[in-house]
Protein backbone atom coordinates (compact mmCIF):
# COMPACT_ATOMS: atom_id res chain seq x y z
CA UNK A 1 0.00 0.00 0.00
CA UNK A 2 1.62 3.53 -0.91
CA UNK A 3 0.72 6.84 -2.08
CA UNK A 4 2.25 8.51 -5.14
CA UNK A 5 2.93 12.28 -3.89
CA UNK A 6 4.51 14.57 -6.39
CA UNK A 7 6.19 11.28 -7.78
CA UNK A 8 7.23 9.68 -5.11
CA UNK A 9 5.86 6.85 -3.62
CA UNK A 10 5.21 7.05 -0.11
CA UNK A 11 3.69 4.18 2.44
CA UNK A 12 0.25 4.38 3.62
CA UNK A 13 0.50 5.62 7.42
CA UNK A 14 0.23 2.68 10.08
CA UNK A 15 -2.31 4.57 11.87
CA UNK A 16 -5.57 5.03 9.75
CA UNK A 17 -6.30 8.29 11.68
CA UNK A 18 -4.07 10.48 10.17
CA UNK A 19 -4.83 13.63 7.55
CA UNK A 20 -3.60 13.77 5.00
CA UNK A 21 -2.42 17.00 5.31
CA UNK A 22 -0.77 15.92 8.66
CA UNK A 23 1.26 13.15 6.88
CA UNK A 24 2.26 15.77 4.06
CA UNK A 25 3.49 18.56 6.88
CA UNK A 26 4.35 16.81 9.75
CA UNK A 27 5.28 13.61 8.42
CA UNK A 28 6.62 14.65 4.78
CA UNK A 29 7.30 18.51 5.55
CA UNK A 30 6.04 19.14 2.58
CA UNK A 31 4.90 22.31 4.08
CA UNK A 32 3.11 24.19 1.63
CA UNK A 33 0.28 23.10 1.83
CA UNK A 34 -0.94 24.80 4.83
CA UNK A 35 -3.42 24.48 8.16
CA UNK A 36 -6.08 26.75 7.77
CA UNK A 37 -9.29 26.48 9.79
CA UNK A 38 -8.78 22.36 9.82
CA UNK A 39 -12.63 22.13 9.32
CA UNK A 40 -12.64 21.95 5.44
CA UNK A 41 -14.07 26.03 5.33
CA UNK A 42 -11.26 27.58 3.79
CA UNK A 43 -9.54 25.98 0.91
CA UNK A 44 -6.00 26.72 2.68
CA UNK A 45 -4.74 23.05 2.30
CA UNK A 46 -6.06 22.40 -0.68
CA UNK A 47 -4.64 19.85 -2.84
CA UNK A 48 -4.81 17.64 -6.18
CA UNK A 49 -5.69 13.77 -5.88
CA UNK A 50 -5.30 12.39 -9.58
CA UNK A 51 -5.83 15.84 -10.57
CA UNK A 52 -8.78 16.53 -8.77
CA UNK A 53 -9.51 19.28 -5.57
CA UNK A 54 -9.55 18.21 -1.92
CA UNK A 55 -9.03 19.38 1.26
CA UNK A 56 -6.39 17.57 2.84
CA UNK A 57 -7.73 18.40 6.32
CA UNK A 58 -10.80 16.85 5.96
CA UNK A 59 -8.79 13.61 3.65
CA UNK A 60 -7.58 10.21 5.25
CA UNK A 61 -3.96 9.34 4.01
CA UNK A 62 -5.32 5.95 3.40
CA UNK A 63 -7.93 7.35 1.25
CA UNK A 64 -4.79 8.00 -1.20
CA UNK A 65 -3.93 4.16 -1.07
CA UNK A 66 -2.79 3.61 -4.63
CA UNK A 67 -3.27 7.05 -5.91
CA UNK A 68 -1.23 10.09 -7.07
CA UNK A 69 -1.35 13.47 -4.74
CA UNK A 70 0.10 16.45 -6.15
CA UNK A 71 1.04 19.75 -3.80
CA UNK A 72 2.55 23.27 -4.20
CA UNK A 73 5.60 21.78 -4.49
CA UNK A 74 4.88 19.16 -6.98
CA UNK A 75 3.06 21.37 -8.91
CA UNK A 76 6.07 23.67 -9.48
CA UNK A 77 8.57 20.96 -9.98
CA UNK A 78 12.02 21.66 -11.17
CA UNK A 79 10.40 25.06 -12.80
CA UNK A 80 7.69 27.55 -12.31
CA UNK A 81 4.29 27.24 -12.82
CA UNK A 82 2.42 29.42 -14.77
CA UNK A 83 -0.47 30.37 -12.24
CA UNK A 84 2.21 31.03 -9.73
CA UNK A 85 3.83 33.47 -11.82
CA UNK A 86 0.13 35.22 -13.02
CA UNK A 87 -0.62 35.82 -9.06
CA UNK A 88 2.20 37.45 -8.73
CA UNK A 89 2.08 39.56 -11.89
CA UNK A 90 -1.35 40.28 -11.02
CA UNK A 91 -0.95 40.93 -6.93
CA UNK A 92 -3.10 37.75 -6.51
CA UNK A 93 -1.42 37.17 -2.99
CA UNK A 94 -0.21 39.78 -0.05
CA UNK A 95 0.19 37.77 2.73
CA UNK A 96 0.67 34.52 0.52
CA UNK A 97 -1.07 32.30 3.05
CA UNK A 98 -3.55 30.79 1.18
CA UNK A 99 -1.85 31.04 -2.49
CA UNK A 100 -0.96 27.54 -2.29
CA UNK A 101 -4.18 26.32 -1.81
CA UNK A 102 -5.63 29.06 -4.43
CA UNK A 103 -3.07 27.84 -7.31
CA UNK A 104 -4.02 24.05 -6.68
CA UNK A 105 -7.80 24.72 -6.49
CA UNK A 106 -7.24 26.90 -9.55
CA UNK A 107 -5.18 24.32 -11.74
CA UNK A 108 -7.84 21.86 -11.13
CA UNK A 109 -10.42 24.57 -11.60
CA UNK A 110 -8.42 25.13 -14.92
CA UNK A 111 -9.23 21.27 -15.68
CA UNK A 112 -13.12 21.11 -15.20
CA UNK A 113 -13.93 24.08 -17.39
CA UNK A 114 -11.76 22.20 -19.89
CA UNK A 115 -13.75 19.00 -19.75
CA UNK A 116 -16.44 21.35 -19.48
CA UNK A 117 -17.70 20.46 -15.59
CA UNK A 118 -21.08 22.74 -15.70
CA UNK A 119 -20.65 25.10 -12.07
CA UNK A 120 -23.97 25.98 -10.25
CA UNK A 121 -24.12 29.04 -11.65
CA UNK A 122 -23.56 27.83 -15.60
CA UNK A 123 -26.21 28.80 -17.56
CA UNK A 124 -26.61 26.30 -20.55
CA UNK A 125 -25.59 22.72 -19.44
CA UNK A 126 -25.80 21.64 -22.84
CA UNK A 127 -23.06 23.83 -23.94
CA UNK A 128 -18.86 24.07 -23.47
CA UNK A 129 -18.81 26.18 -19.88
CA UNK A 130 -17.58 29.85 -20.77
CA UNK A 131 -14.64 31.11 -18.20
CA UNK A 132 -16.11 34.38 -16.95
CA UNK A 133 -15.25 36.53 -13.92
CA UNK A 134 -18.38 35.14 -12.32
CA UNK A 135 -17.64 31.65 -13.62
CA UNK A 136 -13.97 31.77 -11.81
CA UNK A 137 -15.60 33.37 -8.57
CA UNK A 138 -18.35 30.81 -8.27
CA UNK A 139 -15.57 28.10 -8.76
CA UNK A 140 -13.01 29.20 -6.84
CA UNK A 141 -15.83 30.12 -4.04
CA UNK A 142 -14.33 27.75 -1.71
CA UNK A 143 -10.76 28.89 -1.38
CA UNK A 144 -10.74 32.06 0.81
CA UNK A 145 -8.30 34.76 1.23
CA UNK A 146 -8.24 37.05 4.18
CA UNK A 147 -6.53 39.50 2.55
CA UNK A 148 -8.83 40.41 0.19
CA UNK A 149 -6.56 39.60 -2.94
CA UNK A 150 -10.09 37.59 -4.79
CA UNK A 151 -9.22 40.69 -7.29
CA UNK A 152 -6.05 39.59 -8.29
CA UNK A 153 -6.72 35.85 -8.02
CA UNK A 154 -9.58 36.14 -10.67
CA UNK A 155 -7.18 38.36 -13.19
CA UNK A 156 -4.74 35.32 -12.56
CA UNK A 157 -6.82 32.41 -13.76
CA UNK A 158 -7.80 34.59 -16.56
CA UNK A 159 -4.97 35.25 -17.94
CA UNK A 160 -3.72 31.82 -18.11
CA UNK A 161 -6.59 30.44 -19.24
CA UNK A 162 -6.98 32.84 -22.29
CA UNK A 163 -3.45 31.14 -22.41
CA UNK A 164 -4.34 27.60 -22.87
CA UNK A 165 -7.01 28.78 -25.51
CA UNK A 166 -4.41 30.91 -27.70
Amino acid sequence: MAIRINGAEIAVPDDARVSLLGLLREQLHLTGTKVGCNQGACGACTVLIDGERVLSCLTLAVQADERSVTTIEGLSGAGSHKLQDAFIEHDGLQCGYCTPGQICAADAMLREIAAGVPSYITADLAAPARLTREEVRERMSGNLCRCGAHNGIVDAILQVAAERTA
